[in-house]
Formats: C-alpha cells, structure tokens, sequence
C-alpha cells in the first residue's frame, strides 16, 4: 500500500516537472505568470498530499496474474488522473505552440521531444491508469519503466544528433555525478572510524570539484554563445554596411554625373564668351570668366576623381591595353602643363633618356603621369620641377629594347614630405598636414588612385624626399615591351 501511493505521489511530482521543463523549454529565463503560483502548485502540492491518502487509494489486494497487484481507488482518483493528464497535456501544448514560432529547420528536435513524450505518457495513461485501475488489469503493470524508453531515446537523440542543449554541459554533470555517487557508496560502505572519514574526505573533495568543474563549462558555454551571438551581429551589422555603401555609391555616381553635365555646359560657354565668339569683353570681365573656367575645371576634376574611386573600390576600372612610347605620353601631358609651370615661374623640364615602349592603357597611364605632374606644380611655390623617363636594366639593338623596365619621374624643389606621411602617401586614408590643406585644394586622392592604376599595370609607384620643405621625387616602373 505505502510503495503504491508513494508511486502515485511521484507520478504528479514527475508530471508537473514535464509540465515545467515544456513551459519555460527553450528560454533562459522566465517569469511565471500570477496562475502559475496562485493555482498550479497549490493543486500540484495538494494532489500529491492526496495520493498519500485513502481517498486515492484504499485498497491493495493480490493478484492472481503474477506478483502484481489489484487497485482498489476511492473517489480521489479522478482528481489524480485529471491532474496529470492536464498537466502533460498542457506541457505538450505549450511546446507544440513555441516550436511554431521559431523556424522551420529548428523544429525537428522539438518534434522528437514532442513525439517521445506523447508516446510515453499515452502508454501509461492507457496500460498504467486505465488498465489497471478502470478495467482492473494490472499485467502491464511492471513494464511501466519500458513505457519511459520513448521519450528517453527520442530526447536523447535530439540533444545529441541536433544540438538541441550543450552536449559538453551535459556530459560534464553525468561524470560528475557519476563520481559522487561512487565516493558516496564507498563512504557507506565503510567498516570502521577512520575508512569512514578519509572516505568522506575524499566524497566531498569529489563533489566539489565536480560542481567546480560544472561551473567552468558552464561559463565556457555561455561566452562561446555570446561570442555567436556577437558574430551574428557583427554579420547584420556588416550586411547593413555593405547595403549602405552601395546606397552611397548609387547616390554618388547619380549625383556626380548630374553635376558633371551642367559644369560642362558652364565651362564651354565662359570658353566662348572669353574667346569673343559673341562679341568683345573687357580685360576685366575676361579675367572673372578665367576664374569661373577655372572653378568648373576644378569641379569637373574632382568629380573625375571621386568617380575613379568609386570605380576603384568596386573593382570596375576597366583597362584596355596597347603599346605606348612613354617619352611620347609624357611629352604631351608635359606640353600641356607649361602654362601652369611658368605661371608660377618655375624651372620646367622634361628629359628623356629612353625610347623604351610599355603595354599601358594610354588614358589611365595619362591619368597618373599627369596627376604626378600637376602635383609636383602645386605643391612647389618656387625652384624647379623636373620631369624625367629613363631604362633600367635590358639592352636595346635595332631600335628594338629587350628586358628591362622604364621608369618614370618627376623631381621638385617643393613642400616636401615629412618621414610620418611617406609610408601613408598612396593609402586612402591618408591625411595631408592641414598647412598644406589650407593652402592647396584637392581631395588627396589622386595618389590613391594612381597606385591602384600602376598596380593594374604590374608596376611600381613610390615616393623618396629628404623631409619637410626640401622637396620631393615620385616614381613610375613599368616593364618594357
């Protein structure tokens, strides 16, 4: 009588604990609701005192079919079966509901959890409740362990094939207890005084280091789930980035040829009223228009380079490649910036010591030579620029070089570059000193771009000054054809 109550008193124990795992499963924490502390656990805590009673069961008479025995309830078996079917019934709806909510290929493990309970508890409802205490068939009886295999198997194979909890955690607090356990059976096997307490001592030592050991991997878990937690922001984060960014380039690209168009059609016309196409204009209106040509160019450039940079950041450049004599590439951008040399009355030479030819794109390579140029003009309030093209390496027969590279240059007397700024010169973050920013316009970005354009050619560009105020060389190397 008194090991079949205290086996109904577990059974609503055990329910309600099903019950409490499905309803907070797989949160990390919860708050229970008011219902929850006000009327489940008083009817848990009372059904279970109930079971202890007569009202429950008030009879136990032998059977003829084995060892087992014959139920004999009272009216308070109803509220027993009541209880513990609402119990795990409400368990399993309560998963079933939050498996809906996450997403399709995280519901497998919930299936199986959802599955083995559903299996086990409806074998014991129908062979350990019904049968035995309605149509009072007590056979089935003893195999009420084997009704629990379901839910074991399936809840197993969900935490260990999908992941569903910490197989490490798990396994640590198996071993753990496992240990304890047997610490705790040597101690109760022990025959005399002094066994007993060395036994004890080492029960306890193994207790404690088990929950030690518990504890790190618990904490290991948790920092490696905050670091995947962090990994998937910093994914979001890097997708909204990238989303951004291609918002910027759109809007950059519309805007910068928006602008390029009516610039175009301002520099064009301050060009024909300065040339006297639409009659004649005083020196001094002559001059502003100068001005306002000059300005439209400045802007045609700059959105020229911001263009180039959004090509360059996307991989979009587009090269096509001919044989080009630099000598003739570098004279043209030469002749075409003598006016702006001897504007600012500068020494201005240009020297070719080679009739070398390179596989370049004649446009882009234009592009850096006379970047190269025109910054060397800039940034050399007086003295000298000096543009030079010369061999290294190879030999040359029959008008004809073989080997070697030619390598571009352009020397001046200028500001200089401070040994802080050189290792930085060609990055895109570089930031030139904010003297020179004052003094001189431009985005600083021309270096940058240049390097990319050289570094498509499989060239070499780099920079050599004796530091601040003592000028500056910049070079170009490129293979011959």
């Amino acid at each position: 009588m008194l090991i079949t109550r205290l086996h109904m008193f577990f059974s609503v124990l055990y329910s309600f604990l099903i019950f409490r795992l499905f309803f907070v499963f797989p949160l990390e924490k919860i708050k229970f609701p008011k219902f929850y502390r006000s009327i489940i656990l008083p009817v848990v805590g009372l059904t279970s005192l109930l079971t202890l009673t007569p009202l429950v069961l008030h009879q136990v008479t032998d059977s003829s079919i084995g060892n087992v025995a014959v139920i004999s309830p009272g009216p308070g078996i109803a509220v027993f079966g009541i209880v513990v079917v609402t119990l795990i019934l409400s368990g399993i709806i309560i998963l079933s509901k939050r498996m809906l909510k996450v997403e399709k290929k995280e519901r497998i493990p919930f299936k199986f959890i959802i599955t083995g309970v559903s299996i086990t508890f409806t074998l014991h409802i129908i062979f350990n409740f019904i049968f035995p205490i309605i149509l009072k068939n007590p056979r089935f009886v003893p195999l009420g362990a084997v009704f629990t295999f379901p839910f074991v198997a399936l809840t197993s194979y969900a935490i260990f094939r999908h992941h569903l909890l910490s197989i490490k955690v798990i396994t640590t607090e198996i071993v753990a207890f496992l240990l304890s356990v047997a610490s705790l059976f040597e101690v109760i096997l022990s025959k005399d005084p002094l066994t007993l307490v060395f036994r004890s001592g080492i029960f306890l030592l193994v207790l404690g280091f088990g929950i030690l050991l518990i504890k790190s991997v618990l904490r290991e878990v948790e920092q490696r789930e905050e670091l995947q937690k962090l990994t998937e922001q910093l994914k979001k984060a890097n997708t909204e980035l990238e989303s951004l960014s291609r918002f910027k380039t759109q809007i950059l690209s519309f805007a910068s040829h928006q602008i390029k168009a009516p610039l175009a059609v301002i520099k064009q016309f301050a060009s024909i009223l300065i040339e006297g196409l639409y009659g004649p204009v005083s020196d001094k209106v002559k001059e502003t228009l100068g001005k306002m040509k000059g300005s439209a160019d400045e802007l045609i450039d700059l959105i020229n380079t911001l263009l180039d940079l959004r090509k360059v950041e996307e991989g979009r450049m587009e090269y096509k490649f001919e044989t080009v004599k630099l000598k003739d590439l570098v004279q043209g951008v030469f002749d075409s910036l003598k006016v702006q040399a001897e504007g600012k009355k500068l020494a201005f030479t240009f020297t070719s010591l080679t009739e070398a030819s390179v596989s370049a794109d004649p446009q882009k390579l234009k592009q850096v030579v006379q970047n190269l140029i025109e910054n060397a003009i800039k940034y050399t309030p007086q003295g000298f620029v000096k543009v030079e093209t010369s061999s290294e390496g190879g030999s040359s027969s029959g008008g004809k070089n073989s080997g070697g590279y030619v390598i571009f240059s352009v020397s001046d007397s200028g500001l200089g570059i401070t040994p802080t700024l050189l290792p930085n010169l060609f990055n895109q973050e570089f930031v030139r000193d904010e003297r020179i920013k004052r003094e001189i316009k431009g985005t600083g970005l021309g270096l940058y771009i240049a390097k990319s354009i050289i570094d498509a050619h499989n060239g070499k560009i780099w920079a050599e000054s004796s530091g601040d105020g003592k000028g500056s060389t910049f070079y170009v190397k490129l293979r011959k054809t």
